[in-house]
């Protein structure tokens, strides 16, 4: 499913028009965006958390010279299920 998709989806479940839809969405994906780039975690209760997560530096290896080359420590975004979303999926897939 891409963005588009998703806003025809709800425009057709909401009866707002899709160009309404498409701002809201993209304002809220940027709002996303912006607030972990600021360093800071975000909840949607029954949906999940977006985070920031330090990965610690190590040693990588360049797969065509296979010379070890350090990876520096770097900060990554991360999403995690909550609980009832991962439930909900496995009651819809059947496979509960």
């Amino acid at each position: 499913m891409t963005k588009a998709d998703l806003v025809k989806i709800i425009s057709e479940n909401t009866g707002i028009i899709r160009k309404d839809v498409a701002v809201v969405v993209d304002e809220l994906l940027k709002s996303i965006k912006d607030s972990l780039g600021e360093g800071n975690h975000i909840e949607v209760r029954g949906f999940g958390t977006f985070k920031l997560k330090t990965r610690k530096p190590r040693m990588g290896r360049n797969p065509k010279t296979d010379e070890k080359v350090p990876v520096p420590e770097r900060t990554v975004p991360t999403f995690k299920f909550s609980r009832e979303f991962k439930l909900s999926v496995i009651d819809v897939k059947g496979n509960k």
